[in-house]
């Protein structure tokens, strides 16, 4: 089974960081009695710091274990 590389660590990064400004612009909102709450934007900042710290790893070249998130 391959490892995580930097292109993958790279995209969940990107996701993480477009999610944080989905939330930032509009964490609930109601259409026509239906309601929307988008995820929790702390744990989304815990995404980030977990994916930041792997794209900066595998950057250096880093063969070390990095743990992997538990969401």
């Amino acid at each position: 089974m391959a490892g995580i590389t930097l292109a993958i660590a790279q995209a969940r990064l990107d996701a993480y960081l477009a999610a944080e400004l989905a939330v930032l612009g509009g964490q609930r909102y109601e259409i026509e009695g239906r309601m929307l709450q988008r995820a929790d934007l702390g744990e989304i900042r815990k995404g980030i710091d977990v994916w930041n710290q792997r794209v900066q790893a595998l950057s250096r070249g880093s063969r070390a274990i990095v743990p992997r998130p538990r969401f």
